[in-house]
């Protein structure tokens, strides 16, 4: 384990804030990979009087084997630019590309199997099937495809995330923390190309959150995971290796090797004078 992943991983025991100055980020550099991208994303609701802009012309790389997280105000659009990025709402003009696979090329059942196969998925909500127990949840989408999990990295995710007596709990048995810990597992048991994670401890305690976070984090370190995540939450944003600002539908600032100081600073900013 990296010495980053060690600070996270004892991190896991405090507050999500409470990530010591200078250990939030790994130092590593970006590497050339980009995993996936939006060019020109512009994304509309409504028409006429009603109509809303979500996203204007938005133009964003995200770094294979990184960890990035989207902030913004209420209403700034960075629920909307995951969601279109991640293939689960489409753009009104503009083009998204996991890889080099541009998604608005693709049939309905194309983009089903690609967010199947090469997407990985956590919400704030869980989102497991209450009737399945904790192995059947996170096995659920490559039954679906079809395949079987590699038994090795089966067991290694497993232990990752620290499930291994909770396998045969179903979720009315487990805490929000176990719950939010097996959907962490079930988007990273199939492999994606990137996973993405919608406020994923918005639902959790201070401990839950660290220990997700903390796993995300080691995801990115130890198994070169590309991970996106949705935050309000400058302490969770700290455990990131880079920060987009999005401020009506726009990106209008990135941080490298955030500190939870530096994200409070720029959103202070984006907020204006009180």
């Amino acid at each position: 384990m990296s010495v980053f992943s060690r600070a996270h991983a004892d991190a896991a025991v405090g507050p999500a804030d409470a990530v010591p100055a200078g250990d939030e980020h790994p130092g590593s550099g970006r590497g050339s990979a980009v995993a996936a991208r939006v060019v020109g994303l512009t994304k509309t609701y409504g028409t006429g009087d009603a109509e809303v802009v979500a996203l204007r012309g938005v133009s964003v790389e995200i770094y294979a084997g990184e960890f990035t997280a989207i902030m913004g105000p209420s209403g700034s659009g960075k629920s909307t630019l995951m969601h279109c990025a991640a293939g689960l709402d489409s753009a009104s003009a503009g083009e998204v590309f996991i890889g080099d696979t541009a998604l608005g090329s693709l049939s309905d059942k194309k983009l089903t199997e690609l967010r199947r196969d090469r997407v990985g998925f956590i919400f704030q909500a869980f989102n497991l099937i209450p009737t399945l127990n904790a192995q059947e949840n996170i096995t659920l989408p490559l039954a679906i495809a079809g395949r079987t999990p590699d038994p090795a990295w089966y067991q290694r995710v497993i232990e990752t995330v620290g499930l291994a007596d909770r396998l045969t709990h179903k979720p009315s048995e487990l805490s929000g923390g176990q719950q939010q810990r097996v959907a962490c597992a079930r988007a990273l048991v199939s492999r994606p190309q990137v996973i993405f994670a919608d406020e994923p401890t918005g639902n959790l305690d201070s401990r839950s959150s660290a220990e997700i976070l903390a796993f995300l984090r080691r995801s990115v370190d130890e198994f070169g995971q590309t991970v996106v995540m949705v935050t309000h939450d400058p302490g969770a944003a700290a455990y990131t290796d880079r920060v987009l600002f999005l401020a009506d539908g726009a990106i209008v600032s990135e941080l490298r090797e955030p500190t939870r100081d530096s994200v409070l600073a720029t959103m202070a900013q984006l907020d204006g004078p009180a």
